[in-house]
């Protein structure tokens, strides 16, 4: 996914509780399924900037000389002003976009 294109807020926000437990009837349970997508978010974008920062890594060791690459800078710039993983997240659960099952619930229907 792309999450330079979300919709989501780039400050922290309100959420009532009653909305996030619609889907699961449950807040711990919604609230584990925003946390592990939030982790996958996470590890994402994490990967996507040490790959782009890898291009401009340099292979001298010296301490001395400290080179400030302004294309590295404006890059890391950009993704510290993204959402925060949580709150993509979040808006994801509550649009609908993450897909979730619960292998308990389903047992105890078979079960039936």
């Amino acid at each position: 996914m792309d999450y330079k294109k979300t919709n989501a807020p780039t400050n922290t926000v309100t959420q009532n509780i009653m909305d996030l437990c619609e889907d699961t009837e449950n807040i711990y349970e919604s609230v584990a399924i925003i946390a592990k997508r939030a982790n996958q978010i996470s590890a994402d974008m994490k990967t996507e900037l040490s790959k782009k920062l890898q291009e401009f890594a340099s292979n001298n060791d010296n301490l001395d000389e400290v080179f400030e690459n302004r294309e590295q800078i404006e890059i890391s710039r950009y993704y510290e002003k993204l959402p925060k993983p949580t709150l993509i997240a979040t808006q994801e659960f509550r649009e609908g976009k993450i897909y979730f099952r619960n292998p308990a619930k389903e047992a105890d229907v078979d079960d039936l």
